[in-house]
């Protein structure tokens, strides 16, 4: 078991922005590749951003490059995901996810362990 548990998630208007926590515990965060996805009832889960294990490199789904960043701090053993400028169709459960390797990954096959998820709900 790889604990991951995420934080901030809420209730916003659209317009407004929130700041994704997910924090480690127990493991050698500052090893691997990060991620974050997330996913709406009866639909498959998506990719968001991802982080290498030093920031170094990072990879943005194409419909949120423009408004979310992802971030690290090993110190801390946290990842996060700032979410500006957030639309009704933002509405989602957020699940940060751990990979299996060092880099930014992109594929749900890469990570290999997974938070309990935080509900972002966007009001119109």
């Amino acid at each position: 078991q790889v604990p991951l548990v995420e934080s901030g998630g809420g209730l916003v208007q659209a317009g407004e922005s929130l700041r994704l926590a997910c924090a480690a515990s127990g493991w050698r965060f500052d090893l691997f590749g990060m991620g974050w996805f997330r996913q709406v009832p009866g639909k498959e889960r998506q990719f968001l951003a991802s982080i290498s294990a030093r920031s170094s490199n990072k990879y943005y789904a194409e419909l949120v490059k423009d408004r979310f960043t992802i971030s690290r701090d090993n110190a801390q053993n946290t990842v996060y995901l700032q979410m500006n400028s957030l639309k009704p169709e933002d509405t989602a459960a957020y699940y940060c996810a751990a990979a299996t390797t060092a880099g930014a990954r992109t594929k749900e096959s890469d990570f290999g362990h997974w938070g309990q998820g935080t509900q972002v709900t966007v009001s119109s």
